[in-house]
């Protein structure tokens, strides 16, 4: 009775396994973000004029409004304008540069000279490493093949063996 059970499980446990690898490295793949990748330097140049088209109300359209970073991520702030600017608590004076790791996950909104609304936001997000996706395997895959184990049960009963006096 023992080994049809154990290879039940098993075959269970391997079908859920598989499935869970299936749907979580197709999802994995397609839906690909910034978070998939490992921390970089990242460059931000304020070009020549900002301050100025800032003083006017405009915006400086090479300059993004938002911004996404992995954790860890070092964000280079490079200022080509004549005019001394800030994000956060960075002082980048002109055409010098500044830099700021950025070390935690969150959504951040720091209080910026080079756009006019004298905001800008960085959305810092965990990054997606192997032990994430071993982790995201494991709370999936397991459940799954015990769901299946089950199943299988209701729909092929184990029949008991057969006694020497039947």
């Amino acid at each position: 009775m023992f080994r049809p059970v154990a290879l039940r499980l098993l075959i269970s446990m391997v079908l859920g396994f598989l499935i869970a690898v299936l749907v979580n490295e197709f999802s994995f793949v397609f839906l690909k973000s910034e978070a998939g990748r490992g921390p970089e330097r990242i460059e931000l140049v304020i070009p020549a004029g900002t301050a100025a088209k800032v003083a006017q109300g405009e915006a400086e359209p090479t300059l993004p409004e938002k911004m996404v970073f992995v954790q860890g991520d070092t964000l280079v702030v490079i200022n080509h304008d004549s005019a001394d600017h800030h994000l956060g608590s960075l002082f980048i004076p002109a055409n010098s540069s500044a830099s700021l790791v950025l070390n935690q996950a969150a959504s951040l909104m720091y209080a910026c000279s080079f756009e006019p609304t004298q905001y800008f936001g960085l959305d810092v997000r965990e990054a997606v490493t192997l032990e994430t996706r071993i982790y995201g395997l494991i709370i999936s895959g397991l459940p799954l093949g015990i769901v299946f184990y089950l199943y299988s049960i209701l729909v092929w009963p184990l029949k008991p063996k057969p006694t020497e006096g039947q």
